[in-house]
């Protein structure tokens, strides 16, 4: 089993590729995504954290509201509108292992994607999930929650992962 990457790995900063088709291979690497996910314990995981820049997260939590368990494979996830509301949340990320900040994120957001028997599906999210979206698509694309914080916020956070990182070690 894959393991998940930590800051500074150099993957993490990289672009995941679209996918043409969705294949046997990549639908393996979602349920592998899952089961990574789900022991680690996070609510999404996107395929660039365990080294694998192909476009897929995987998404799964416990909606609040309804107490429905909410699981789902996205694929060539797009972003297709933001609300202008925006809500601030403590956001933590499982490649910068017991860290948490204060995130600005849209409060709904529009996005497509292709699921795992090849359909686009669109979508209106809000919310938890909303922000658990933005999130796992910022890694598509590189782009890690500290990169919304001050320098100086940011690189207090990266340090605590370095010493963090060592000690397991």
């Amino acid at each position: 089993m894959k393991k998940i990457l930590y800051v500074p790995h150099p993957v993490l900063r990289q672009k995941a590729l679209k996918l043409e088709t969705i294949t046997k291979k990549d639908l393996n690497i979602a349920k592998e995504m899952f089961e990574i996910m789900i022991a680690a314990p996070g609510v999404g995981l996107a395929a660039n954290q365990i080294g694998i820049l192909k476009q897929i997260i995987t998404i799964f939590f416990i909606d609040k509201d309804t107490n429905k368990e909410i699981k789902y494979i996205l694929f060539n996830p797009t972003i297709l509108s933001y609300s202008k509301k925006k809500i601030i949340m403590e956001e933590g990320c499982l490649s910068i292992p017991e860290q948490f900040a204060d995130i600005e994120r849209s409060e709904k957001i529009t996005l497509e994607y292709v699921d795992e028997s090849n359909k686009i599906i669109k979508k209106k999210v809000n919310g938890n999930e909303a922000r658990i979206l933005q999130h796992e698509i910022d890694h598509l694309s590189g782009k890690l929650f500290v990169d919304y914080l001050s320098s100086l916020k940011r690189n207090i956070i990266l340090k605590k992962v370095k010493k963090l990182i060592r000690n397991k070690k």
